[in-house]
C-alpha cells in the first residue's frame, strides 16, 4: 500500500481529540511509508493531518477544486498538489491515486466522499479497503444504521461488510492492509 486518501473535515470539531487522532494516523502512514492522499486544504482535520505528515517527513498530495482552494484555503507546502475542475475531478483523482480509504470524522462533504467510495466498491469500481477512523466513537451512530439498512433488506452483508472500523490508527491501516 504507498498511498491512502483520506477523507475529513474542513473545521476541527468540537473536541481536541480529532486533531490527536489525525496526528496519531499521520505518524501510522508515515511509519508505513505510506503516502496521504486529501483534499488539499490547510484548515481544519485537513490541516491537521497534512501538516503532521510533513513534519515526519511523509509524501503529501493534495487534491483541490479551484473554486475551493481559496475557501478551504489551499495548503501551499505539499508534496504536490493539484488544482482541478470540480468535486467530481477531485474525487476520482483522489480515488486514482489511492490504494485505499480512510474517513476520520467529518461533516456532509466527508460522508459524501466516504459513501461514493463505498458505493463504488460496490459496483465493482475498485477493490480498494475502507476505513472508518472512528475516533471518540465519531462514527457509532453510523455504524447503526447501516446495520439498519441491512436489517431492512437495503444493503447486502457484503456491501456492510465492505467498511472496516476501528478507533485506533495502527490497527486500522493494519486491517486496511491486511486486505489488500
Amino acid at each position: 500500500m504507498k498511498a491512502i486518501a483520506v477523507y475529513c473535515g474542513a473545521s476541527p470539531g468540537a473536541d481536541p481529540l480529532y486533531a490527536e487522532a489525525a496526528r496519531g494516523l499521520a505518524r501510522v502512514l508515515v511509519e508505513h511509508n505510506i503516502g496521504l492522499v486529501y483534499g488539499g486544504g490547510k484548515v481544519g482535520l485537513m490541516g491537521v493531518i497534512a501538516d503532521e505528515v510533513l513534519r515526519l517527513g511523509g509524501e503529501v498530495t493534495g487534491v483541490i477544486p479551484r473554486a475551493l482552494l481559496e475557501r478551504e484555503v489551499g495548503h501551499t507546502g505539499l508534496t504536490r498538489q493539484f488544482v482541478v475542475k470540480d468535486m467530481h475531478e477531485r474525487k476520482a483523482m483522489m480515488s486514482n491515486l489511492a490504494d485505499g480509504f480512510i474517513a476520520m470524522p467529518g461533516g456532509m462533504g466527508t460522508l459524501e466522499e466516504l459513501f461514493e467510495m463505498v458505493t463504488w466498491a460496490q459496483l465493482g469500481i475498485h477493490a480498494k479497503p475502507i476505513g472508518l477512523l472512528n475516533a471518540k466513537g465519531f462514527y457509532d451512530g453510523l455504524a447503526s444504521f447501516v446495520g439498519h439498512m441491512v436489517e431492512q433488506g437495503f444493503v447486502r452483508p457484503a456491501h456492510a461488510a465492505l467498511l472496516t472500523m476501528d478507533a485506533d490508527p495502527d490497527a486500522l491501516v493494519t486491517r486496511l492492509m491486511a486486505t489488500r
